[in-house]
């Protein structure tokens, strides 16, 4: 069908039923769009609310010192399964701007997507959170920047006086929270589908668990929505590194404490971390949250999945296996039950298929830390770790008395980057690739780790 015709079916981007956006055009109006007029007599970027476009038609959005730049629209690679109007689409683009002189272009020949959302305006948009981060990435740090997105641009859209969710607010006041549309350009990434082997796999985990621990330590961020389909692979000189996508519910540590967690839940329902799926649950998120939600991801790809194709599924016959297919569409009730199962399970044994069997002893040393930890913090924490120590000191005098309290934040020392470092820096007893001085000391074999502490 011709690129530049618009007899595909209409389909809507989902930020508003049957309302229309003035400024996209599809190409046969391509001139018209390119004049703006109607945003130049509103002065800015008013949206009524919904995208309807068909593939070939053009984006225009705006740009840095008032100006804008438009995008041809390719297909949709990602929309969420969310309510209607609040999830996020990412769709396949490329540069379409008037402007762009031929070989002069700063995007020709990238691979882009435009991502478009539609959240609340308070919260920080993930460009600041990730541009903190690539500040900071410099000299010996400069080896997370394989393994964070990136973001060309990044535009908010408001919505004009007239708007459906205007009208919403003043009737309700301050019960409506308003939102903006907010895109951005980025780099188009590949899914997990597309690696190939076990192996592949490893490294991409590997990747993103050391990137999300420098986030946290040395951007002082948590990012609060891992999940599978945030685990992404970039292809860069013959090689894959893990990414760690998608940052919209990221938040500063500064104020960790300040949100109103009890109120609502962040992250994708088959992987949020089991605690935080319990109705007595009044946060606040803490890292070991994020790293519970990564035994989560690997749990359902390697039990529910043949290879890491996503069309090859491991058929639900066996009882446990159906159990994890469920987990994708019950609710927070259900997947906390579940979940408590697994994490107090003993002696844990994941179904693995075949393919990546080799993960088998990951999920069930990971299993082994949360179950400890878990059993210490509901069980009246401070005196289980005090017990604990007590029993391991080699010279038979009790120290309870100088113990410090219960580190909810690691599950007494259980669940922390270290302990589930030592795990996935290996796998099938090969050395996994490992970046900064500290990951580096964790995959330092055992024997050697102790000669360095006695020096």
């Amino acid at each position: 069908m011709n690129k530049h015709s618009c007899a595909l079916p209409l389909e809507d981007l989902g930020f508003g039923p049957n309302l229309e956006a003035n400024f996209i055009r599809n190409s046969t109006s391509l001139p018209e769009a390119q004049k703006l007029s109607e945003l130049t007599a509103a002065k800015g970027y008013p949206s009524k609310g919904t995208f309807k476009f068909c593939e070939g038609s053009f984006f225009t959005f705006p740009y840095k010192d008032e100006q804008t730049r438009t995008v041809c629209l390719k297909r949709v690679i990602f929309r969420s399964n969310s309510i209607f109007g609040r999830g996020t689409t990412v769709v396949q683009v490329e540069c379409a701007c008037r402007h762009c002189l031929p070989n002069q272009c700063n995007w020709q020949g990238k691979e882009l997507v435009l991502k478009l959302t539609f959240p609340s305006k308070t919260p920080v948009s993930e460009w600041t959170f990730v541009d903190r981060c690539k500040d900071m990435a410099q000299g010996e740090h400069a080896w997370v920047l394989n393994h964070l997105p990136n973001i060309y641009w990044s535009f908010d859209i408001p919505f004009h006086d007239d708007s459906p969710q205007d009208n919403f607010k003043k009737e309700s006041e301050d019960a409506h929270e308003m939102r903006v549309v907010r895109g951005s350009i980025q780099e188009e990434l590949k899914p997990l589908s597309s690696l190939k082997t076990a192996k592949e796999c490893t490294q991409i985990f590997c990747d993103i668990i050391q990137c999300h621990h420098w986030v946290w330590k040395c951007a002082q961020i948590l990012h609060r929505d891992v999940s599978k389909g945030n685990f992404m692979v970039r292809k860069k000189d013959g090689k894959k590194y893990g990414v760690l996508n998608d940052w919209d519910l990221a938040i500063w540590l500064d104020n960790q404490r300040n949100e109103p967690t009890s109120q609502f839940r962040t992250g994708t329902r088959p992987y949020i971390a089991y605690e935080q799926q319990s109705v007595d649950w009044e946060g606040p998120h803490r890292y070991r949250h994020d790293l519970e939600s990564i035994f989560y991801v690997v749990l359902l790809l390697v039990c529910l999945q043949s290879s890491p194709q996503a069309n090859e599924k491991v058929p639900p016959t066996e009882t446990k296996r159906f159990r994890y297919e469920e987990w994708h569409w019950r609710d927070d009730d259900f997947l906390n039950l579940r979940k408590c199962s697994v994490v107090h399970t003993a002696p844990f044994t994941p179904p693995v298929s075949p393919f990546f069997i080799g993960f088998r002893l990951w999920l069930t040393e990971l299993q082994d830390r949360l179950r400890r930890g878990f059993s210490y913090l509901g069980d009246s924490s401070v005196e289980a770790a005090m017990q604990e120590a007590s029993q391991s000191n080699t010279d038979g005098d009790s120290q309870s008395d100088n113990l410090p309290p219960f580190d909810t934040e690691t599950l007494g020392g259980h669940f922390s980057y270290e302990r589930v470092g030592m795990i996935m820096h290996k796998f099938n007893k090969e050395q996994l690739t490992t970046h900064g001085l500290e990951w580096q000391k964790i995959s330092e074999p055992l024997s050697q780790r102790d000669r360095v502490s006695r020096k």
